[in-house]
């Protein structure tokens, strides 16, 4: 910007999206007693992985849906579809992943339309890390685990099933991809 050129602001009504206050009301309107409150601990636990990259098998957590059939459209630019929800902590084989959506998430659907599934589930960029041997190796299994707005399930259930797969995995470290 030179000298004679200014700063153009934006409408007085164009601001950011108050998107934590609009879930908290959402909630509410849903009619749960309380807002919606976000985990966040004083204390957060930290383990030092031990090895280097070069030598941990890693692993694929997703909020991605395996295809739920009689659930509706599924694919890419599916509208919201609640139907495709899922509850329970799985597993799949990451040499076969299979269909994997994320229509049953809130996100902007008129810049993204979920076709590449690369953006949301990075078992590409990790099998290439796999293979310069920037990490040991991927994991057989890939994991799901889903998003029910539960936090007291996510830490009583759903944390409690993906730890038993990671152990039985022998994983060393897990991303999140969190669709």
């Amino acid at each position: 910007m030179n000298s004679k050129q200014t700063a153009a602001f934006t409408e007085e009504h164009d601001i950011a999206v108050p998107y934590m206050q609009r879930l908290r009301d959402y909630y509410l309107a849903l009619g749960y007693s309380n807002p919606y409150r976000w985990a966040q601990y004083a204390d957060v636990p930290f383990t030092p992985l031990g090895i280097t990259l070069d030598q941990a098998r890693v692993a694929l957590i997703t909020t991605a849906a395996p295809f739920k059939e009689g659930a509706g459209d599924q694919g890419a630019g599916a509208v919201y579809n609640a139907k495709a929800k899922f509850y329970k902590t799985y597993s799949q084989s990451t040499s076969n992943p299979g269909f994997l959506g994320i229509s049953h998430l809130g996100y902007d659907r008129k810049y993204s339309t979920a076709a590449d599934l690369n953006s949301f589930f990075p078992l590409n960029a990790l099998t290439a890390a796999a293979q310069q041997g920037r990490i040991k190796a991927v994991a057989a299994r890939f994991y799901g685990t889903p998003t029910n707005r539960s936090q007291v399930t996510t830490i009583e259930q759903d944390c409690v099933d993906l730890l038993a797969l990671l152990t039985e995995d022998e994983v060393d470290l897990a991303i999140l991809t969190a669709n």
